[in-house]
């Protein structure tokens, strides 16, 4: 056997690990399977309660040798204690305990020092309420629980400070205005009541963002797939921009025809070129350029003839400062601000999950005016009742 049994021990057959005949799930070695090849800790205690295996991983995950561990007992080889201090083993006695025990759902104990591991046990028995012949242990490191909680304390974090400014100003001035309505003219009351317009409408773009961000991790996210003129929308964008004050020069719309059908959701559409032309506009100088032409599919995808399927890219560019190389590869994740001119940094994660629930792909790059450059392609995919 491998580091993480012994010579004379061989690695539990699967009767023993699995509590099913080995006719059916077969010996770890029959299954060409080293027990250092599994990706979680397993420790293996015989019917004594001495170590009869443990791998690899779980070497990595208890910082304890296999030599060390091999021969020993289970409570000496993997001194567990729960989040309370007290002793795992002599806690639920796996040996003298319940005889109907099969199993201990996953949770969160302590090896020494303090260091967290996922722990789970399975109780292998001859008969049912006979005595334990093998205790299969279960280990898994909580660094990526870890990291997954931070991410979601640092999201709330966000969410709490960008909420708290509009929250700030729309009380303050409904407060006031209350208040003191017959001290202010009408200009001053106007002014007031956009502002808190604003900052509601604040508020409810971010409610959306964090409901889009919800949907996204869990792949909920669901496209309503319609006819759209892609063309026809940056212009509508564009627009929006010259009306808000915007020169027209400023953007630059290249549109190369014949573009293939596009089957697209028209409302997450908009947000990924709201989001991305924002970006050019308050983040970049000089002219936007939105290069709108067919090309093929990201995912390269054929037909029986060998014919690339067909698909429109969209690509948005400046002529700012563009972004660090160092900083091309977190463009996409959660947080990432290209500059301190505020934004909860969750946009462009949005777009990206956007555009990969399309099918499609987006890349970031350096734009030819040495500005920032977002390219995203769309695949046609016509619903297949139309097909």
């Amino acid at each position: 056997m491998s580091v993480g049994t012994s010579g004379a021990q061989k690695a539990p057959r699967a009767q023993d690990v699995r509590g099913t005949p080995a006719s059916r799930r077969g010996d770890l070695a029959e299954l060409g399977i080293d027990p250092d090849e599994l990706p979680d800790g397993l420790v293996v205690a015989d019917e004594h309660g001495r170590v009869i295996c443990f791998n690899a991983a779980a070497a990595r995950i208890t910082a304890v040798s296999a030599a060390d561990a091999l021969g020993q007992r289970l409570e000496r080889a993997l001194p567990l204690e729960d989040l309370e201090g007290r002793r795992w083993w002599q806690l639920t006695d796996p040996y003298g305990g319940l005889a109907i025990r099969v199993a201990q759902p996953e949770r969160n104990l302590l090896l020494p020092g303090g260091r967290e591991v996922l722990v789970s046990v399975r109780y292998v028995r001859t008969r049912p309420t006979g005595p334990v012949r093998r205790l299969v242990v279960s280990l898994r490191d909580t660094e990526a629980r870890r990291r997954t909680e931070r991410s979601h304390a640092e999201l709330i974090a966000t969410v709490a400070h960008e909420l708290r400014s509009p929250l700030t100003s729309v009380k303050g001035f409904t407060a006031t205005l209350l208040a003191k309505w017959e001290r202010f003219t009408d200009d001053q009351k106007k002014l007031m009541l956009e502002t808190v317009d604003a900052d509601a409408n604040r508020v409810t773009r971010l409610i959306a963002e964090l409901l889009d961000i919800s949907r996204i991790d869990s792949g909920r996210l669901e496209v309503r797939r319609q006819p759209v003129d892609i063309g026809a929308a940056v212009g509508r964008h564009i627009q929006a921009y010259v009306a808000a004050g915007q020169p027209a020069d400023r953007f630059l719309l290249r549109i190369e025809q014949p573009l293939p059908a596009l089957w697209a959701d028209p409302d997450k559409i908009d947000q990924v070129l709201s989001n991305l032309l924002e970006n050019a506009v308050r983040h970049g100088e000089g002219t936007v350029t939105i290069d709108v032409t067919p090309s093929a599919s990201p995912r390269e995808r054929t037909d029986d003839e060998g014919t690339a399927h067909a698909a429109t890219s969209v690509t948005v560019s400046d002529e700012g400062p563009g972004i660090p190389e160092e900083s091309m590869n977190r463009v996409f994740t959660r947080f990432w601000r290209g500059s301190k001119r505020g934004g909860t940094g969750l946009g462009l994660y949005i777009v990206k999950g956007i555009v990969e629930a399309h099918g499609g792909g987006i890349t970031v790059g350096r734009a030819p005016g040495g500005g920032a450059e977002f390219r995203f392609t769309l695949p046609v995919a016509t619903p297949a009742y139309l097909l």
